[in-house]
């Protein structure tokens, strides 16, 4: 059951990768230049309240060297690329191996 939340988690980040990437792509065709847009840059347009929320619960339960060092540095980052990494991560955590059968009868 877990295994299949973690592969529908990694599913929707894809999907979410895909289409900051053809934002992207777009906007890089329409400015004759390569354009990567940080993750918080899209998190501010999309939702700014939720991103100033964000920020206070992370400075105010966990620490502000976790923000300012982490945190920062992620959001920092092209939106594709972040979810991509945790859309690979997250199926990476849900992959369920293959058993082997090396006795198997043929």
């Amino acid at each position: 059951m877990f295994r299949f939340i973690f592969r529908l988690a990694a599913m929707v980040a894809l999907s979410i990768s895909v289409i900051m990437a053809v934002v992207d792509a777009t906007r890089s065709v329409a400015a004759s230049a390569l354009v990567m847009t940080p993750l918080n840059a899209s998190w501010l347009a999309v939702s700014p309240d939720t991103r100033a929320a964000f920020e206070s619960y992370v400075r105010e339960k966990a620490s502000p060297l976790l923000w300012d060092g982490v945190i920062a540095f992620v959001l920092g980052q092209p939106g594709f690329a972040v979810f991509a990494v945790l859309a690979f991560l997250l199926y990476a955590v849900g992959y369920r191996r293959q058993r082997r059968n090396e006795f198997a009868a043929t």
